[in-house]
């Protein structure tokens, strides 16, 4: 997918910024996106997480990670919004084909899934375009309800 970012981006260094965003994810805990309970933003505990897992290796080895990470969670980079729209991606497939999924089970509605998946643009207008098309045709098909 990478030939619908928004801009010029290095993929091995995609891969690398969705695959230790995960690994840090997995040791702190991946709060729900669609948790009204907690703040998706736990950025410290995942701080503390990378650095944890990260300084179990040499130095410079865990500095490049560690700046990887931190470029993943500011999302300024041509590499990092094209990873974070990736990591918005991936769930949205998933719920589609199992015909609503979390969605249902948590009775997220369209209007909130919305708002959290629009952020795929910043990465890929193209790629949020075909989100956003399986968003509306989740609704059509029962999968993803709206606000009544």
């Amino acid at each position: 997918l990478s030939g619908h970012s928004n801009g010029e981006i290095d993929v091995l260094k995609v891969i690398k910024m969705v695959l230790i965003h995960d690994i840090v994810e997995i040791d702190a805990g991946d709060v729900f996106i669609y948790d009204t309970t907690k703040n998706h933003t736990n950025t410290d505990e995942e701080r503390l997480a990378a650095e944890r897992i990260f300084g179990l290796l040499p130095k410079e080895q865990a500095s490049e990670l560690i700046a990887i990470w931190d470029e993943f969670e500011a999302g300024e980079t041509n590499e990092s919004k094209f990873a974070r729209s990736m990591d918005r991606l991936e769930p949205l497939l998933q719920n589609h084909s199992n015909q609503g999924g979390t969605w249902k089970e948590f009775d997220v509605k369209y209007e909130t899934v919305y708002e959290k998946k629009k952020k795929i643009a910043e990465g890929s207008e193209l790629i949020w375009e075909y989100a956003d098309n399986l968003l509306n045709e989740s609704v059509q098909k029962g999968f993803l309800a709206k606000k009544e």
